[in-house]
């Protein structure tokens, strides 16, 4: 028998190669099974102790109020790997830890410390006070604190059972409006043009890169729109505060003469004027609460659970028949786009995603937006309007702002529900051109060529704007405009010239809005879900899903086990899974405005039809 050395080395590295795959295979389903067990021992322990009697809920909220974290929960960990709180927090998440402290026999108050919430229009301010009511309609008394208040915080804080501030603090309530910047001589001395196309007379969007200030009618409906707002929010904290009507407008009209009378002291301001109910450091605050309360004597403070502790012990429903939520916020483009924006392709995606899964019964679409691409805007329109044809309802529930392309991708619902203090309508379209013939004269610059026809090369920003071109523009804007009035129509029920009458651009409040037949009725995020799962014969039992952009395979794996964003954030963290990185800080305003400008010329196809408002939240 001969010796075969080839055999035998084959052989060997055979056995070698299964014992180090058996060893691999060995190794990961250990860390597989460990993980497995980490999972359950945080769902079902959590490593944390249940929630004893007499327990205060304390919401410190920090960061912006939003309706969706921009990007991905990844993406929103960053922070929380480096130490530092999230800088946004998410309508729903304080909805869902008011509503359920509301019911929870073991929470026996709420204090609100809202120093360092920011932002956050008045729709959904107005969201937040009416989940505070709930809280105070189950018998359980809400605490409001800051070491200042400002407009927006103060909105929210105005529905507390009391109202503290600390004695150097004050409570500012401003007013209404807004300045814009306006650049017409400032690109007139560098040379660019505007070429504007545009319907709409009240479409206001781009008179800061052609005037030098707003024009009449941009003027009108801006009077109208803020006085609307102002007159809701005064109305809302007067009676909230059991102040006599236009109590907050004769003090700011007496602020000169009242703060003389206290010798500048805010805090006594504050108190005189019924404002607050007190004046109280934090740690005074803090024995009041003790008093009142179950003292917890190894912290030396009250009995309390944190926001986001209390968040992260609500588990959602995950299976069985319910309502899908799909939030659309930002301004709206045409492709694919992280949450906090609006992909028209991406955001379509989510509704036809939703209208596949038996298990979703209906889509409430959830609407914080100026608006944006047209060509995007009728994407997600599409979507939804296939979604009713087979059968689920849809329901829209409009935040701060659902005007323009915002109102465009809500035309394709069962039941439009506004906010009283929603900005909505400007049904309107436009188109920008900005050229620069005069900089490159100005640079001794010159651009020539050949061309088989008038078109070829027709927008060329070096060169000035073909009139031939500009008419074929705004044929085509006006034929946008004829889309947008007519699908309205058949959405409202109603003729294209009854839509055109309180449409050309003009925007409009929630409460306008109704009267002039827009929205079908006034009421919160929470009657829009209730209204779907009517529609859609859903008993009380049903769940409300967020659809949402696919998530990481770890996300997934967590999910699978209940657990929910909140829990989730602590569980990369302590795994070490979340990256580090810091997210860059916001444009200054005209850099974001020039930026914006800049943007146009880039991507045309050949150019961009826009319905976006340059409407914000006040």
């Amino acid at each position: 028998m001969s010796f075969k050395p080839l055999h035998y080395l084959r052989r060997g590295f055979g056995i070698f190669w299964n014992t180090l795959d058996a060893t691999r295979r060995t190794f990961f389903n250990l860390l597989f099974l460990l993980l497995i067990i980490f999972l359950v021992w945080i769902v079902f322990f959590g490593g944390a102790r249940p929630i004893a009697s007499k327990t205060a809920l304390v919401l410190d909220l920090k960061g912006r109020l939003v309706e969706q974290h921009s990007g991905t929960l990844r993406d929103t960990l960053m922070a929380n790997a480096r130490g530092e709180e999230r800088r946004t927090v998410q309508l729903r998440d304080v909805l869902t830890v008011l509503d359920a402290a509301a019911k929870d026999t073991n929470i026996s108050s709420v204090v609100l410390l809202l120093d360092d919430l920011e932002g956050g229009g008045q729709a959904m301010l107005n969201e937040v006070g009416l989940a505070v009511d709930r809280v105070k309609a189950a018998g359980k008394p809400v605490i409001a604190w800051g070491g200042s208040y400002d407009q927006r915080q103060y909105r929210i804080a105005s529905h507390a059972t009391e109202v503290y501030l600390h004695p150097m603090g004050m409570v500012l309530i401003e007013g209404m409006g807004r300045y814009r910047n306006y650049y017409r001589d400032a690109l007139d001395k560098v040379g660019v043009t505007v070429n504007l196309m545009k319907v709409g007379t009240y479409k206001s969007f781009a008179e800061p890169f052609i005037g030098n200030g707003p024009s009449e009618a941009s003027s009108e409906q801006d009077a109208v729109l803020y006085n609307a707002l102002w007159a809701s929010y005064t109305t809302s904290v007067e009676k909230n505060r059991k102040l006599p009507a236009g109590a907050i407008a004769k003090t700011i009209e007496s602020l000169p003469e009242l703060m003389e009378q206290v010798a500048g002291n805010t805090g006594k301001l504050a108190l005189q004027t019924n404002m607050v109910d007190g004046l109280k450091t934090r740690d005074e605050v803090r024995d009041l609460m003790m008093e009142r309360g179950a003292p917890d004597l190894d912290h030396e403070t009250f009995r309390q659970v944190s926001f986001n502790e209390y968040l992260a012990r609500q588990r959602p429903k995950m299976l069985g028949d319910g309502v899908g939520v799909i939030v659309a916020s930002g301004e709206i483009t045409d492709g694919n786009a992280s949450p906090g924006a609006i992909g028209g392709m991406s955001t379509a995606n989510l509704v036809r995603r939703a209208r596949e899964d038996d298990q979703i019964k209906a889509i409430v679409l959830r609407v914080d937006s100026p608006g944006g691409s047209a060509y995007g805007s009728e994407l997600i329109r599409r979507e939804l309007e296939l979604t009713r044809a087979a059968g689920k309802p849809v329901v829209v529930s409009m935040g701060n702002v659902a005007a323009s392309g915002g109102y465009w991708i809500s035309m394709a619902a069962d039941e439009v529900i506004a906010d009283p203090t929603t900005i909505t309508g400007s049904i309107g379209v436009f188109a920008i051109l900005p050229t620069a013939e005069k900089v490159v004269e100005k640079m001794g610059i010159h651009t020539a060529g050949v061309r088989t026809t008038w078109l070829a090369d027709a927008y060329n920003p070096l060169r000035p704007l073909d009139p031939r071109f500009g008419q074929l523009i705004q044929s085509s804007i006006n034929h946008i405009y004829s889309e947008f009035t007519t699908k309205a129509a058949q959405a409202r029920k109603t003729t294209p010239a009854k839509i055109d009458a309180v449409g050309q651009g003009r925007v409009w409040t929630g409460q306008q809005a109704q009267e002039r037949g827009l929205v079908d009725s006034l009421g919160s995020y929470g009657d829009a879900i209730q209204s779907a799962a009517k529609r859609a014969k859903l008993g009380g039992d049903y769940r409300v899903a967020y659809i949402e952009q696919d998530s990481s395979r770890f996300e997934r794996v967590l999910q699978m086990f209940g657990v929910s964003a909140a829990q989730a954030v602590n569980i990369e963290v302590k795994l070490g899974l979340a990256p580090v990185g810091f997210p860059a800080g916001a444009m200054a305003g005209a850099a974001r405005d020039m930026a914006w400008l800049a943007d146009l010329t880039e991507g045309r196809k050949p150019f961009s039809a826009v319905t976006h408002c340059l409407c914000g939240t006040p």
